[in-house]
């Protein structure tokens, strides 16, 4: 059999992986698998997993810059930040609409070289503006736009890796891939804080700004008018995604059983960035409609806002599609008749959902919650503007709950292997709608309280129950959704509803934000943990119940 060059037409004969596309894949094979699917499978697995751990990073990031942007006195209201983390959310979610579709049109390792490489514009971008806190709202609004390119790359990435693996061992490969991938988050968490307390780059990397309140970070607290480098949450991700990018070119593969038709490297780079600038068309434009002037129009609420940014995107990569790509966009489609696409994406927005929107909604939440003395004034009338000197530090402890909860992922995908995907959603879900439901009491309890301090550490504890049942959960759809499609559908389906779900990002940071801002942060988490009850009743009915179609995958 001829082999090529790595740029694109490299065809692998069993027993050889030199090259970059695989033309003979054969996973369910046993001794295909042994002699030489398990190395070269493994190899991608473990070059995708840093590279999505960046993505995550850079997704997510905005968490944590918004609470620092807070305490270095940048000229923005609570709401504004909120706007910050909920864009980056809803930009993520969006970008992994047509990242689901990408693996088949364009390969894996020229998908995830292509999309990590991009990780590159937001990074220099945030760290520039961060430098410039005079500059209007719109400017760090289109920055939290652009690293959602971070969130879109989960959806290209377990797409890619599912296409690796024996069905057998789906929950854990993807497990493994989502789980230590998520460590993004956490590693976000606790590198941003450590970084912003120093000169990394020298005189490259721009002059330190001036804390007007004390912040924190894992060790402690940084007394105000200690000099930050709020810059750094940008501009470091730079010393991981050069060498990451090189690693995914010239150490990942392409599989022509699951590409057929990529067309070479140049190709399908296009296609990729095709997709992905369709995308920012119509998460642009809906955000303009839904925001609150002067950064938008705020025509349109989240509810309204959020389905007509994911039809249209639909749409618009529908109807612009050209030559194979478009009948590539066409069969993928076809996963929007099966029903169980619909009943797992429901399910997802359960596990990754929750996970990825307190992630974001986390630090902010902990700053105002317990951050302020919640006293009544002369008229009884609460009042939440006193600083509350004992206040615990969201960098100190933010982070705690996505660490457990990404740790916990490849858990869940093993166990669900070995006992069944439902079952271990059934427990998780029942589990989550109690935590909820217990936050939401505590919230209650903390935002009438004039030393709210005292609620913490129980709320902490239930957040991180939270966060525990969210990761398991993941592993156990993911392998629910290998066992019921197809190796050609399952892929775009994991894209699909990771998309779908991450709209959690979005979702979360703009509800427990408004139900601050009304005083009533507790229905929130009461309106979460209804929704969590109702995928109960979905899970048992699709896949536990005597008469199910599909009984315990």
């Amino acid at each position: 059999m001829k082999t090529a060059s790595a740029a694109g037409t490299a065809v692998l004969p069993s027993g050889n992986d030199s090259g970059a596309d695989i033309a003979d894949w054969r996973p369910e094979d046993e001794k295909f698998w042994e002699s030489t699917g398990k190395r070269i499978a493994y190899r991608n697995l473990w070059i995708s997993v840093p590279s999505l751990l960046c993505g995550f990073a850079i997704w997510g990031m905005w968490g944590i810059i918004t609470v620092q942007m807070l305490n270095l006195g940048f000229p923005f209201s609570q709401a504004e930040l909120f706007t910050l983390t909920a864009i980056s959310g809803l930009a993520g979610a969006t970008m992994r609409i047509p990242a689901s579709f990408l693996i088949r049109l364009a390969g894996g390792r020229n998908t995830i070289f292509l999309t990590t490489s991009m990780l590159l514009a937001p990074a220099i971008g945030t760290g520039i503006v961060l430098q410039h806190p005079e500059w209007p709202l719109w400017t760090f609004q289109l920055m939290a736009l652009w690293s959602g390119v971070g969130g879109g790359n989960f959806a290209s990435s377990m797409s890619n890796i599912s296409g690796f693996f024996p069905k057998r061992l789906q929950g854990t490969a993807l497990g493994l891939n989502a789980g230590l991938g998520n460590f993004g988050v956490t590693t976000m968490q606790i590198v941003i804080p450590l970084v912003m307390t120093m000169s990394v780059f020298g005189s490259l990397g721009g002059e330190p700004m001036v804390l007007v309140k004390s912040s924190g970070w894992i060790f402690g607290k940084i007394a105000a008018g200690t000099p930050t480098w709020i810059q750094n949450a940008g501009f470091t991700w730079l010393l991981s995604l050069v060498p990451l990018s090189l690693l995914c070119f010239f150490g990942m593969n392409n599989l022509k059983t699951v590409s057929p038709e990529i067309g070479g490297t140049i190709p399908a780079f296009l296609k990729i960035i095709w997709l992905y600038t369709l995308s920012f068309v119509p998460a642009g434009v809906g955000l303009y409609l839904y925001l609150p002037k002067p950064s938008g129009l705020g025509l349109l609420n989240m509810w309204v806002a959020m389905p007509l940014i994911i039809v249209s995107t639909l749409m618009v990569m529908k109807l612009t599609a050209f030559g194979a790509m478009k009948d590539n966009i066409a069969k993928q489609f076809a996963i929007f008749s099966n029903k169980h696409t619909w009943s797992l994406t429901v399910l997802y927005i359960v596990t990754f959902g929750s996970f990825i929107g307190f992630s974001m909604a986390l630090p902010l939440a902990i700053t105002i919650i317990f951050g302020i003395s919640h006293v009544p004034d002369a008229a009884g009338i609460m009042q939440h503007t006193l600083k509350n000197p004992n206040a615990p530090s969201a960098l100190t402890y933010a982070w705690i709950g996505p660490f457990v909860g990404a740790a916990v992922r490849p858990i869940g995908g093993w166990i669900s292997d070995k006992v069944g995907g439902s079952i271990v959603t059934q427990i998780i879900s029942a589990v989550m709608v109690a935590a909820s439901a217990a936050v939401g009491y505590v919230m209650l309890l903390a935002y009438q309280s004039a030393t709210p301090e005292q609620y913490f550490f129980l709320f902490m504890g239930l957040f991180v129950l939270l966060f525990t049942a969210s990761g398991i959960g993941n592993g156990s759809t993911f392998r629910t959704i290998g066992v019921i499609f197809d190796r050609q559908q399952a892929g775009p389906v994991l894209g699909w509803t990771s998309a779908i779900a991450a709209y959690g990002a979005f979702i979360a940071p703009v509800v427990i934000g408004a139900q601050i801002k009304a005083g009533t942060p507790q229905n929130a988490m009461y309106g979460f943990a209804i929704f969590y009850a109702l995928c109960l009743v979905l899970n048992w009915w699709f896949y536990l119940r005597a008469g199910a179609e599909i009984k315990n995958p």
